[in-house]
């Protein structure tokens, strides 16, 4: 599946990014998020999949989003002979970024053989990312100190050269100031903990860990990007809502209290990992426009095959002439 489908989701992210780009810096988040998912939708439904959304912006309630269950891709009412595809999706990761022209805004999505994404509702998670020197090092209930010293000693350095990224929300209050006791360094940030979490496990970001709570879809598309680049998440479902709890009991999850780690959320031995720039980032460029077309900048990621593929892409509109740009 990755090497017949790769090309395929990275058109995907790329239309949504673009009709996302062309939205940017409006402070409309919600038009922002809702030409994204309608562009992603379309492509995919040109797609020779049966595809399933298992995690992504909500229930069949909550449509035109992306919503869990939703069946997409040519073969979605089971017509043909065509492969079964679970996907996870944030058609517009960081729509507040989006919206006032900020960094780290990015379309992605992460495609598997059927099971082998966790199918679980749009609910809250609390998360440790790390790189692969720290594989093993952390535990989800450790005070933060402990985690710091052990990330510390894998990376053979001072706990006080170490930056930690965390969303800035008043619930990691306490968060913040366990970390900077124990003399670690933070980067707040208003939205993207996915772009973060991939941050965490490339060498050369100058980020070393991700801890907080974020959103479930978020750590999904995580340990599927981590999956290919060898790092590590720990997890664990928040519960902020008594409509919680049926939820997950709905889904066929009866532990609210498990642990998740990569393999758990992201099991699958075919993971395609896709995005593409919406603004610039510390990961990807933005969508640029020029007079005949629009230039893209994504990364395609596959799990089995271990390729990690940055893709350049001039995009030219029709009547448009060719011109390549540096």
């Amino acid at each position: 599946m990755e090497e017949r489908h790769s090309l395929e989701f990275l058109k995907v992210v790329e239309e949504a990014a673009i009709a996302s780009a062309r939205t940017m810096g409006r402070g409309e988040r919600k038009g922002s998020d809702r030409v994204a998912v309608e562009a992603m939708r379309r492509v995919l439904d040109t797609l020779p999949i049966r595809g399933t959304i298992v995690i992504g912006e909500g229930e069949r309630d909550e449509a035109p989003m992306l919503y869990i269950g939703e069946k997409l891709g040519v073969g979605k009412n089971g017509d043909g002979n065509y492969p079964e595809v679970d996907i996870a999706v944030d058609p517009l990761e960081g729509t507040n970024l989006c919206a006032t022209g900020a960094p780290n805004a990015i379309a992605v999505l992460a495609a598997s053989e059927k099971g082998g994404l966790l199918n679980a509702p749009d609910i809250y998670m609390e998360k440790i990312v790390v790189g692969q020197p720290c594989k093993g090092a952390c535990d989800l209930d450790a005070p933060a100190a402990t985690n710091l010293k052990a990330i510390a000693k894998r990376l053979d350095r001072d706990v006080e050269d170490l930056v930690v990224i965390v969303l800035d929300r008043p619930r990691h209050d306490k968060l913040v100031a366990d970390i900077r006791s124990a003399g670690a360094r933070i980067r707040l940030i208003g939205d993207g903990d996915l772009s973060a979490g991939i941050s965490a496990a490339i060498r050369g970001t100058g980020v070393h860990a991700v801890m907080g709570i974020g959103g479930a879809p978020e750590g999904v598309l995580t340990a599927a990007a981590l999956r290919c680049l060898d790092g590590e998440i720990l997890a664990r479902l928040v519960l902020t809502k008594p409509s919680d709890e049926e939820r997950l009991k709905s889904m066929g999850i009866p532990d609210r209290k498990k642990i998740y780690r990569t393999g758990d959320l992201a099991s699958g031995r075919d993971i395609i990992f896709a995005a593409s720039g919406v603004t610039d980032g510390t990961l990807l460029k933005g969508v640029s426009f020029f007079g005949e077309g629009m230039r893209t900048h994504s990364v395609i990621m596959t799990a089995r095959t271990r390729k990690v593929r940055f893709i350049d892409t001039i995009h030219v509109e029709e009547g448009g002439h060719l011109a390549v740009r540096v």
